[in-house]
């Protein structure tokens, strides 16, 4: 294991107090690894960039984001430096514990798993504010997108590199990353890991996030079931509306035919708009259709990523 090269990605903002107990912690955790240390200042306010200049450890690496990107976005930007052969992702609030990763990454290497997420067990956080709210929306998560992860929220993780560099992190996917890495068919294990209190600064989370924890799991749920076929989704949808537009209509037509007057009723109204939302529905998947195809095409991506492939030596000299 002395030849692996870890990266650590660690992303700030506003914790000149932390980073140099955090560097400390991550020596003493990884003697004898070979491995570097980057952190991403999200700009910072503080004097967490001077602080972290001042340090003058060949392993530590920093990034100086040109604004206050977002987690995500500095998270991505850690992980696309990054050279290790594993790429561990951690906050840098002290509340992660260095000394678990040397055990995550050995279970990753020995047991051949893409990504080893942290559980926090025992979490030194308030129970109303930061537990509760992590609690439900991880049961939401489970059961919505079927994988099994118990500690969404827990930043300590464990990646190969092709994984976490595969992954497109942008917006405020960074809650989601373990889902975002199973769509791309890695093989996730999770292991109980250290958690501590905060001791400086103060947490950038609330109960407002969890508005955004919402609007994302959309987003992932539009990305595991429809990602490459959106007309599925948006066409099915439409035509549903614009049948049932037609039957109303149809239905009306006969009670007009009938001598019955129709002006006005909400039925009327209703059918009108299931029909012309329907048409838009369609519409609107034919272009999703059109964008994705735009989307791999023109980049020349594809819709599947080869793991490996296995020759034998003696269908190798066959064919010569």
């Amino acid at each position: 294991m002395e030849n692996i090269k870890l990266s650590i990605v660690v992303s700030v903002f506003n914790e000149e107090e932390n980073v140099t107990p955090l560097t400390e912690k991550i020596n003493r955790a990884l003697k004898g690894f070979n491995y570097e240390i980057i952190y991403v200042d999200d700009g910072s306010t503080d004097k967490t960039i001077s602080t972290i200049r001042s340090l003058k450890d060949p392993n530590v690496h920093l990034l100086e984001l040109q604004k206050n990107y977002g987690q995500s976005s500095a998270l991505a930007a850690g992980i696309d430096y990054a050279t290790g052969d594993y790429i561990i992702t951690m906050d840098g609030d002290l509340q992660n514990d260095p000394i678990d990763i040397p055990h995550m990454v050995k279970l990753a290497e020995d047991e051949g798993w893409d990504l080893v997420a942290g559980i926090r067990a025992k979490r030194k956080d308030g129970f109303v504010l930061r537990k509760l709210p992590s609690k439900i929306a991880n049961y939401i998560i489970r059961k919505s997108t079927g994988v099994h992860m118990k500690d969404n929220g827990c930043a300590l993780k464990v990646f190969r590199s092709y994984i976490a560099k595969s992954i497109g992190l942008y917006g405020e996917l960074h809650r989601f990353i373990a889902i975002l890495a199973h769509f791309e068919g890695a093989k996730i294990t999770q292991v109980n890991v250290n958690h501590h209190p905060r001791i400086h600064g103060k947490s950038k989370y609330g109960l407002t996030r969890t508005f955004k924890v919402i609007s994302d799991l959309m987003l992932m749920l539009f990305f595991k079931k429809y990602l490459q076929k959106p007309m599925h989704l948006f066409g099915t949808i439409g035509f549903i509306s614009t049948f049932a537009g037609i039957a109303i209509n149809f239905y009306l037509l006969i009670l007009k035919l009938l001598g019955n007057n129709i002006w006005g009723k909400p039925l009327l109204i209703l059918g009108v708009i299931l029909f012309i939302g329907g048409i838009q529905f369609i519409t609107i998947g034919i272009l999703a259709e059109f964008l994705m195809r735009t989307y791999y095409e023109s980049q020349q991506k594809k819709p599947y990523r080869i793991k490996n492939v296995f020759v034998s030596e003696k269908e190798v000299l066959e064919s010569a």
